[in-house]
């Protein structure tokens, strides 16, 4: 009995964990492919002898391979091709490396779903060309390439170009085979018509009005003739494009406010490396309130807003259909601007019942307004239960023509007192309401004084006085 028990409790739990390990290594070893080995987040191959022939590839009842971030092959001497669909799998692999092997050709899409790839390394394989349409869509940190016999033609022009343009001062020691089979480094290669190509974008003005259409055209040049093509991003616009060798034109239609601020190029691309030139959409629109709800209380009461616009629009509120006078106690705050998207709010310090009410925003520029109403309800009348529906007295409001608020303008009006500040009206009646009941309390406290005296008074004089006397009557008899 005290057996089972002993091992019915933790001991039972580990004994049971190191057996679901062991089998989840045992699984991992028969999915991982021979000469291999192979972890949840790496596989390495190492072992010359049998070897692999092909890429290692995990077995459908492994480990998903999204979580392998590291492949390692070394001493292969049969593994000569990667194909397209070779890597596909490896969508998060980060560092490759293929050394002392015998790989030969590396397929232009192999890692076209590998944007995760940050450090490869081909040291000492059989590589003769290696074109940059492997590469050009990664963010690579390191690309290691020392110890392949490259041909010398234009197809590896780029690997000079780019050792020319590396940041880091440190260079690789790259050669390539001329037609004499003579080594020649990399950095003194010279090819007759291999050259960067160049793109020129001719554009009219590209600050257009929402809906209208537009056309940029563009020219490359380059030896070899370079490919023409746009980067539009995520333009919302519609858009097409007609291209002939070395001229393209983009015709932009019924222009999107969306589109404002997205930069479009023109992009020419060789063999050698590429060329953009690059231009900025700006888009005018009228103004259009996105948001605006009831207010919230954090350290100051908010009416919070979105705004969006171009040319930057002018806010004015409006308080129960008069223009609201901003002043210290009540000011526009605009807290997040993105591009032509304004984030902000009506901050009110310390507002009471007589700030409920109405309040309207206009939003205005040269294209057009838009406005937006909400209610905001702060605190309840003083004697009315909060909820009730009291006929409120009317407030007279004069227009004193405070100019219209551009957006951007969060200017402390602390100067300005106009008579119909909300706020200050409301401080100077609650001051008004102090005031009364400290006069009330001292004119009462005066007559209890009064009265307690008069009494005291009366006391002594009937009293005392009365004593004395009364011993003074002479007796009769």
């Amino acid at each position: 009995m005290s057996s089972w028990t002993r091992w019915h409790g933790p001991a039972m739990a580990r004994l049971w964990g190191f057996c679901w390990l062991v089998v989840g290594f045992w699984r991992a070893a028969l999915a991982c492919p021979t000469s291999c080995k192979c972890t949840a987040s790496r596989i390495w191959c190492s072992d010359p002898s049998p070897g692999i022939v092909a890429f290692p590839r995990l077995e459908p009842n492994s480990a998903d391979p999204e979580n392998i971030t590291e492949i390692y092959i070394a001493n292969q001497k049969r593994l000569e091709i990667i194909n397209e669909d070779d890597v596909e799998a490896y969508v998060g692999l980060k560092n490759l490396t293929i050394v002392d092997s015998g790989l030969k050709f590396v397929a232009h899409k192999a890692f076209l779903k590998n944007s995760n790839l940050q450090h490869i390394n081909f040291t000492r394989n059989k590589l003769t060309s290696l074109s940059r349409k492997h590469f050009r869509h990664l963010d690579l940190s390191e690309l290691i390439l020392v110890g392949n016999p490259f041909t010398c033609s234009c197809d590896i022009m780029w690997i000079k170009t780019l050792q020319e343009t590396k940041s880091s001062p440190e260079t690789q020691d790259l050669y390539c085979l001329n037609e004499s089979s003579k080594n020649i480094p990399l950095a003194n290669l010279q090819i007759p018509n291999c050259g960067l190509p160049s793109a020129n974008l001719a554009a009219p003005n590209l600050t257009v009005e929402e809906g209208r259409s537009i056309t940029l055209s563009c020219s490359v040049s380059g030896d070899p003739v370079p490919n023409l093509y746009w980067d539009v991003g995520n333009l919302v616009s519609k858009h097409m494009n007609e291209m002939s060798h070395t001229q393209g034109s983009l015709r932009i239609t019924n222009i999107s406010s969306d589109d404002s601020g997205k930069q479009i190029s023109c992009v020419a691309e060789n063999l050698v490396g590429e060329d953009q030139d690059s231009v900025n959409l700006t888009v005018h629109f009228a103004p259009t309130i996105t948001f605006l709800e009831s207010p919230t209380s954090d350290h100051h009461w908010c009416i919070p807003f979105t705004v969006k616009g171009n040319p930057k629009p002018a806010l004015q509120w409006f308080y129960n259909g008069a223009i609201l006078n901003e002043s210290k106690y009540i000011c526009t705050k605009i807290h997040v601007t993105n591009h032509t998207e304004y984030h902000g709010c009506l901050q009110l310090d310390n507002p009471t019942h007589m700030n409920n009410g109405d309040y309207k925003l206009v939003a205005k520029n040269e294209y057009g307004k838009d406005e937006k109403q909400i209610s905001a309800h702060f605190m309840g009348w003083p004697g009315i239960v909060d909820g009730a529906n009291p006929n409120y007295p009317d407030v007279i409001y004069e227009d004193y023509g405070t100019a219209a608020n551009d957006i951007g303008d969060t200017t402390n009006r602390s100067n300005e007192i106009p008579s119909t500040d909300v706020a200050d009206k409301s401080g100077r009646e609650h001051l008004s309401v102090y005031a009364v009941v400290v006069i009330a309390s001292v004119v009462g406290f005066c007559l209890l004084v009064m009265l307690f005296l008069l009494k005291l008074a009366r006391h002594s004089k009937f009293g005392m006085k009365g004593f004395v006397l009364f011993h003074k009557i002479p007796l009769d008899g």
